[in-house]
């Protein structure tokens, strides 16, 4: 009789670790697919906060107009950054760059004075660009703004393109991930249908039935959860020794987000799971649990 409980036992206890070994590997296949996304995001806004503006200053131009457009740039929503270039500075630029002085063969500095932006990613788009240069054509002693409008519409087309595939991506992989988790704990209470079509018998509720199944599947949620964000850290770091890629290098924002939803989905999806898979044998009949 005991060799018989021990058995039993030892199966449960395999089903469980199955299935907690299962949920890990499908909250690692979604970690990643989070980590692509957040990735792509962070690089998105990389991209769209170096693309920058070249505000020309007139010749003719104040020290105090100067400061004027300086302020307004400073409380400017388009504006992340921005730098100041004197003609000296820009002149000092050109003779380093280009190796040749212009004021010594015209007699004068050609080069004008500037305001260098870095737009916030969230402005660095064709239409805002637009209504941003609208804004400071309105000084007089602006001569002109100066950027590359095919680059600002090709860096947000891409962007736009790859966010969409990266999404169709993210959204199969996670059917396919939540399907995955379902079944696997549909398995585990699998094995203890007759034990919940008996708790039914003798007039347990529905509740008293369900409760240690939910806090079974949020103890292993959880663990599962643990252990993917383990192999999502042993991975960044694998990749960052044999490739010298450092994903590690994400903000930690990135990585925060990733790590709380996994935990998060470990518990919910398995809890929800389990709730519905003995929900599942609670409806069932006897006889149909045989044939279950």
């Amino acid at each position: 009789m005991n060799s018989k409980n021990s058995k039993g036992k030892y199966r449960i206890g395999n089903v469980h670790l199955t299935a907690t070994v299962s949920m890990s590997l499908v909250l690692f296949l979604i970690g990643l697919v989070l980590l692509l996304i957040f990735a792509a995001r962070d690089v998105s806004t990389h991209i769209r906060e170096n693309i920058s503006l070249s505000l020309i200053l007139k010749d003719n131009i104040t020290a105090d107009n100067t400061s004027r457009i300086e302020r307004y740039l400073q409380n400017s929503k388009f504006v992340k950054s921005f730098d100041y270039i004197s003609k000296e500075d820009a002149l000092k630029e050109h003779i380093r760059t280009m190796g040749e002085d212009p004021e010594k063969f015209l007699g004068y500095n050609p080069l004008m004075a500037s305001f260098e932006i870095k737009l916030n990613a969230d402005y660095a788009n064709k239409d805002s660009v637009e209504v941003f240069e609208s804004k400071l054509k309105m000084y007089e002693d602006i001569d002109r703004v100066a950027y590359q409008k095919d680059v600002v519409t090709l860096v947000n087309d891409n962007i736009t393109r790859i966010s969409f595939i990266l999404l169709v991506i993210a959204t199969i992989l996670m059917l396919i991930s939540i399907t995955l988790l379902n079944n696997t704990i549909r398995v585990s209470v699998y094995s203890n249908r007759f034990l919940i079509n008996t708790m039914k018998l003798v007039g347990a509720t529905p509740w008293f039935i369900r409760k240690p199944y939910v806090i079974r599947g949020i103890t292993n949620g959880l663990l599962a959860s643990l252990i993917a964000i383990a192999m999502l850290a042993i991975l960044l770091l694998y990749i960052r020794n044999n490739t010298g890629l450092n994903l590690l290098a994400l903000e930690i924002k990135t990585l925060v987000e990733t790590s709380v939803i996994i935990v998060l989905l470990g518990i919910i999806l398995s809890a929800l799971s389990s709730y519905f898979a003995v929900g599942r044998y609670l409806r069932m009949q006897t006889n149909e649990i045989y044939l279950a």
